[in-house]
């Protein structure tokens, strides 16, 4: 199956199923035509899989980088870009991210950036990839001071979402990338009803058509766009202080759905929505096998300074909040407030 994301003329198509892998020499000959060469981006876990078998049909080379977040640091750019002017890349030729969502940003960033923009060609291995990450052009890595402050808008030539690759994903994985399906979920305004019973491939196509939807209406966030950050405010507050500590503290998916049921909870005591709008981010979380809870360990005071650097931030607190008819993007919101509920959230058992 394929679902477009139509861009005029940098439209592409992400095609979804088992084996889609495979596809990657005719995309490159129909979308990429001039290429004579390919680097792929992946780490050494990943090239060691059973299923990285991937035939560009063309001169290929791989870039190892490092595993999840580690690789998102500009030294990692910096490796990654040595590496293609050691191979000789030129702009005719095409890089190919093959991982995570933190594998594929870090792809994406070298291409945009090295002689100003090679093709690009994601192939998402991990659910959170499969679902947000690889789809719609953000790249970036992360600073000490935040999420994903350095980056760019660059689309890829296709995205590649092979099923198959995730039945190799550990557990914690698969959970993570659930905290993006459960944010799709909660966007199209659906109950947990069904929600256990319905198959993952399903829920992946679900959310690919989100987003291909909203990134073709609002390609660079100027508007719907940003209503895919729901839950992100919190997120990355949460991520940038637990990478601090270890880098496997936690992942995007975990912190995003702490911050989609804290901004369920935020939203009713902005009187936006009753409590039956906490009930139902609740139970989705809960349906997906998700904790939205808020561990004891973050400090309040440090999340609210978190949130104020946030790159979604407009030098307030800015959130996604659900309302009656839907979801709006709500600047200049109190930060007492905000403490208030986090402090209250955070005490949830």
């Amino acid at each position: 199956m394929n679902v477009r994301v139509e861009l005029q003329d940098r439209s592409y198509d992400v095609v979804l199923g088992a084996g889609a892998r495979r596809q990657l020499e005719s995309v490159l000959i129909e979308r990429v035509p001039q290429a004579q060469a390919c680097a792929i981006v992946t780490s050494a876990s990943l090239r060691a899989q059973s299923w990285f078998d991937l035939d560009s049909g063309i001169s290929q080379h791989v870039i190892e980088v490092p595993e999840g977040e580690a690789a998102k640091t500009l030294d990692a750019v910096g490796h990654v870009c040595e590496q293609l002017a050691d191979l000789r890349l030129s702009r005719d030729d095409v890089v190919v991210g093959v991982g995570g969502g933190a594998i594929t940003d870090l792809a994406g960033f070298a291409a945009a950036v090295y002689l100003r923009g090679l093709a690009l060609v994601q192939v998402p291995t991990s659910l959170v990839g499969q679902v947000d990450a690889a789809i719609g052009g953000k790249t970036g890595v992360n600073l000490q001071a935040g999420k994903n402050l350095v980056g760019a808008f660059y689309q890829p030539q296709a995205v590649l979402c092979d099923f198959d690759v995730l039945d190799t994903l550990p557990e914690r994985e698969r959970l993570s990338g659930l905290g993006e399906v459960a944010k799709c979920w909660l966007l199209e305004r659906r109950g947990a009803a069904g929600l256990v019973d319905t198959p993952l491939a399903d829920l992946i196509t679900l959310s690919v058509r989100l987003k291909a939807g909203v990134v073709s209406d609002d390609e660079k966030e100027g508007g719907r766009r940003a209503l895919l950050n729901y839950g992100h405010t919190l997120a990355h507050a949460l991520e940038s202080l637990a990478l601090a500590r270890d880098v496997d503290e936690l992942r995007h998916g975990e912190a995003v759905a702490i911050g989609l049921a804290f901004a369920a909870r935020l939203a009713v005591e902005l009187g936006r929505v009753d409590a039956r709008e906490v009930q139902r981010h609740d139970d989705v979380l809960e349906a997906l096998g998700l904790s939205g809870r808020l561990p004891q360990r973050f400090d309040v005071a440090e999340l609210i300074a978190a949130m104020g650097h946030d790159k979604k931030a407009h030098h307030d607190l800015t959130f996604v909040l659900a309302s009656a008819e839907g979801f709006d993007v709500v600047p200049h919101v109190d930060p007492s407030l905000v403490a208030d509920v986090l402090t209250s959230f955070r005490g949830e058992q």
